[in-house]
């Protein structure tokens, strides 16, 4: 083969690739969701999906895989051809979690996974049972530290967000707490309404609905500014706890080797839909702060986020087979 032959050939590699890009998509485009339908990541991912079909001009179908916190959704996510058409929808579990809870976790984020972009963050309330004689954060520390031992606090369940945020707490603080895992939010905040735990951490949505209704007392939120959704109800910094930012968040990852043409493309119709007012308005409304990042911010978000939620598993105790 002379050198003019294989310059042709060459080009025509170049061309076709440069055409498919361009072409893309050119079919349905699957979101994988790690979790039951009807849930939190279920509500994030259908709010994108009209907005998304219209920029990239083909249906958005969501997919879900359930199992083991997420990983059973991400490890077929982590093993589907790197082409841009199977993508998942990661929660902080899933992306920055499981990896130091699960001993035997099928898939490592930084490296299975090329980041698409980060859609929301997810600030939690911290939270008392009614029954308790506090109305502040401090004036709740002061309780608890009277009372070494003496004070539960209720979780979803062992390793996750719930769980992981009052154990960041009561390292920022000097607490002794003790943990009451549930199966599920709702068993917890049935407890904690009834006093038989006497804290939570809970995402915003909920948290501001029991508030609102006088079933739950929030004392802080976990964001460094103020939520929407509790506007009178301050900041866990502004409570006088320096430097405790801890907010969960939502973002779409592809497998690694995704072509970065097909990445910048899919990255940049999220960054578009997040531009919408109504999308916008609807997100804050359920408590989510719309908080895009582009593939490479995610990128450096996620390596930055992992070690600092290994620190909190470790810390925890927490381990899952």
């Amino acid at each position: 083969m002379n050198s003019s032959t294989r310059t042709l050939i060459a080009a025509f590699w170049m061309a076709a690739s440069a055409h498919a890009t361009a072409a893309f998509p050119e079919k349905p485009i699957k979101v994988v969701i790690g979790f039951p339908a009807g849930g939190p990541l279920d509500q994030h991912a259908r709010l994108l999906t009209d907005k998304l079909q219209a920029v990239l001009g083909q249906p958005v179908l969501v997919d879900y895989k359930p199992g083991a916190g997420g990983s059973v959704g991400a490890d077929a996510v982590a093993k589907s051809p790197a082409d841009g058409y199977t993508l998942m929808l990661a929660n902080t579990g899933v992306a920055v979690i499981n990896g130091a809870l699960y001993s035997k976790l099928p898939y490592n984020t930084l490296k299975d996974f090329t980041p698409i972009a980060r859609t929301a963050m997810q600030p939690l309330a911290l939270l008392v049972t009614p029954k308790l004689p506090v109305n502040s954060l401090q004036e709740f520390v002061r309780y608890a530290k009277a009372r070494p031992g003496q004070i539960n606090y209720g979780s979803a369940g062992n390793g996750g967000i719930s769980h992981l945020v009052p154990e960041m707490f009561k390292t920022a603080t000097g607490l002794f707490m003790v943990h009451i895992p549930y199966r599920g939010s709702a068993p917890a905040f049935t407890d904690l309404m009834g006093g038989q735990v006497q804290f939570m951490a809970e995402s915003i949505p909920q948290a501001a609905n029991y508030h609102k209704q006088g079933k739950v007392r929030a004392l802080a939120v976990t964001s460094a500014a103020r939520n929407p959704a509790l506007p009178d109800i301050p900041t866990v910094i502004e409570s006088g706890i320096k430097g405790f930012e801890v907010v969960g968040f939502y973002g779409f990852l592809a497998p690694a080797g995704t072509p970065k043409d097909v990445v910048a493309k899919l990255s940049d119709a999220f960054k578009q839909v997040l531009t919408s007012p109504e999308v916008r308005d609807r997100m804050v409304s359920q408590g989510a702060d719309p908080a895009f990042l582009d593939s490479e911010d995610f990128a450096r978000f996620l390596a930055v986020e992992t070690p600092r939620w290994e620190k909190a598993v470790k810390a925890s105790g927490a381990k899952m087979d």
